[in-house]
Order: C-alpha cells, then sequence, then structure tokens
C-alpha cells in the first residue's frame, strides 16, 4: 500500500533531520558524576595525563573517566594526586551540588602516609627502619582516620544529598617477592605492607558503611596481578619514580572499572576499544574543565615515591656504620638481611 504524500514527506524531514542535526555531546546530556579523592584515582601509573596546568596526573585512562565515556555521564574530574582528607575537604568538594547523581572517591593512604613508608621500606634495612614506619602508619589509621573519614563522608552527603557514593580501596602491591634491581622489599615487609593495604580497606570499609556510602575492595579483584606477577595491574620500580606503586592501564581497565562500575552505573561495565576511544576524546574537554580549579589544585603537595639512592651521603655513612662494602651487592644484601632480623627482633621484644 502506498504511503500517503503528506506522512511521506514528514518522514523524509525526520530523516533529514536525523542526519543533518548532530545529537548532543553524551558529556553533555548525562547523569553528573563528580570524582574525588588522590593518586588512585586521577589516575597515576597510566603515563598519560591531561594538559590541565596542574600536577594532579589526571589521565583519561583512570576508572573515572572510562566508566563516564562507557556510560556517557557529565564527569567532573577532581581527583588529585597527593590528596589528603583535608586536601578532598578544602579544594574538591565545591565540585558537588543537589543535582549530582554520582561520586566517587579513594582516599586515606596519602594521610597515612603510604608513600614515604613505600620509600623507606624500599632502602636496605641497614639504613631505614621499615617496621616503624609502618607501625606509625597503622597507629595513623587505628587511631586518627576514622574520625576524619566520618567527617569527610557527612560532608560529601551534605552536599549531594541525592547522589550515588562509592569508596574506592586500595589493592595489595606485593606478591612476596621483589624483582626490582634497586629496592630491598623483603617478603616479610611486603607482608606488613599487604597488611597495612588491609588495614585501610577495613577502615575505610566500615566509616563507609556508616555513612551509607558503597565500599569496592579491590583485594581480591588485583589478586594475582601484583607488582612482579606476570601480568601487573600495578608499576613496581619505574621511571620516572613518580608512576611508581601505582595502578597501571590495565589495572584501572580491568581491575577498578568492573569493581566501581555497578554501583556507579547500575550495572558491570566492560572496558571496550570504543570505551577507550571516546575517554581519549574528551581529553580536551575535561584538560579545560579542570584548569578552572588550578589555583585549588596547586594546594595540594604531590607524595612521590623515592628510590634508594646508595650513593647519598647519608647512604654512605649508613654503610660505614654497618659495615658494608657499597661496591659489592652481595655485602650490601647480607648486611641488609642481618639488619632486617635485628629489627623483628627488636619489634617482637
Amino acid at each position: 500500500m502506498p504511503i500517503p504524500r503528506l506522512r511521506s514527506a514528514a518522514v523524509a524531514l525526520a530523516l533529514v533531520a536525523a542526519v543533518m542535526v548532530p545529537a548532543p555531546p553524551a558529556s553533555a546530556a548525562g547523569a553528573s558524576y563528580v570524582a574525588l579523592g588522590d593518586s588512585y584515582s586521577s589516575g597515576t601509573g597510566t603515563r598519560s595525563y591531561l594538559a590541565d596546568g596542574t600536577s594532579c596526573q589526571r589521565s583519561v585512562y583512570a576508572y573515572p573517566s572510562l566508566i563516564a565515556s562507557a556510560r556517557g555521564y557529565a564527569l567532573n574530574f577532581r581527583a588529585c594526586s597527593g590528596a589528603t582528607v583535608p586536601d578532598v575537604v578544602a579544594t574538591q568538594l565545591g565540585a558537588l551540588s543537589p543535582t549530582t547523581s554520582y561520586v566517587s572517591l579513594s582516599v586515606g593512604g596519602n594521610d597515612a602516609s603510604f608513600v614515604p613508608v613505600l620509600t623507606e621500606c624500599a632502602k636496605p634495612a641497614w639504613m631505614s627502619n621499615c617496621n616503624a614506619a609502618i607501625d606509625r602508619a597503622q597507629a595513623f589509621i587505628v587511631n586518627q582516620l576514622p574520625a576524619g573519614l566520618a567527617s569527610l563522608y557527612a560532608q560529601i552527603r551534605a552536599r549531594a544529598p541525592q547522589a550515588s557514593v562509592t569508596i574506592a580501596g586500595y589493592p595489595r602491591l606485593f606478591n612476596g617477592e621483589d624483582c626490582n634491581a634497586g629496592t630491598w622489599f623483603s617478603p616479610t615487609e611486603e607482608a606488613r605492607l599487604n597488611a597495612t593495604a588491609d588495614l585501610l580497606n577495613r577502615t575505610t570499609a566500615t566509616a563507609a558503611t556508616a555513612a551509607g556510602f558503597t565500599f569496592g575492595n579491590p583485594t581480591v579483584p588485583f589478586v594475582g596481578h601484583a607488582v612482579c606477577d606476570d601480568v601487573e595491574w600495578l608499576n613496581g620500580l619505574s621511571s620516572p619514580t613518580s608512576e611508581s606503586y601505582h595502578p597501571n592501564r590495565t589495572g584501572h581497565a580491568s581491575g577498578y572499572v568492573p569493581l566501581l562500575s555497578a554501583s556507579l552505573t547500575g550495572s558491570r561495565v566492560s572496558v571496550t576499544q570504543a570505551t577507550v576511544q571516546s575517554a581519549e576524546l574528551s581529553a580536551p574537554a575535561l584538560a579545560q574543565q579542570q584548569q578552572g580549579y588550578a589555583a585549588e589544585d596547586a594546594r595540594i603537595t604531590p607524595k612521590k615515591f623515592v628510590a634508594p639512592d646508595l650513593k647519598s651521603p647519608a647512604a654512605r655513612a649508613a654503610a660505614a656504620r654497618a659495615g658494608v662494602d657499597l661496591a659489592d651487592p652481595a655485602s650490601i644484601d647480607r648486611a641488609d638481611r642481618a639488619a632486617e632480623v635485628r629489627q623483628n627482633c627488636a619489634r617482637q621484644g
């Protein structure tokens, strides 16, 4: 049966409009998503960062960008490398509003000085005290962090009363071996560092649950993908060293995105090539958006891992005290093991 002329004309006009009039960008029409937090949310470790005039190391390959690109969310990417709980309060919460639909956040590791702890533990034991550094971090996590998280979470809820809030934890970094020639993490030290990450996750999960937020624990998803595993989702000692001990692109795409996407989107997101391409295309707009916050971001101090330097005056002095021949790797390692045994004995009483 032939289509009436008027109907045919209407169909033609609709087809022309569909072809000629571009749809609005997904980011312009999507739900409001604000990504808060530290380097584990900004994307430090992915080796490609927005040119936003800051040292925040925000990456389109980080989980907030990938999730926003997969779902067409309007992302405000406030997470910044080095951020602590006070930094999030002072510089990032202004991005929230009653119209914010989704919020993600990782924070707490910098408050517990985890990067300086890694820096200390990476040194040979004859020039460091890893146990003491871990003890201080764990004491902070137990005694001081809960109050800071509770206050922060309350402020997030007050500013974004309708938002679905997801808190991201931290993975265990180590698998019991150290395959990096420039560091001296022992199996015992790695176990204690992993236990500290577990403690941080338990503390954060308790605070998140009390606030009515969802907590995403990356411990299990990252099993088999630690530093020195066959397929690393976490960087070991890297160049530049700021990339060290952070999730790489695969860690975000295959670890954090599946873990957090269900609570942020209602269903699990699988990162495809199209998702990555969409995220890459969003870089100019995200960079321009975050340039407006550059003055606030400048208040945050990046926390960078420092690789052991056995040529430093401090190392030479420590080596002299320990009877270490810095020209002999075997001497360095023997003294490292002996010093760690003494420190462990002293810690155990």
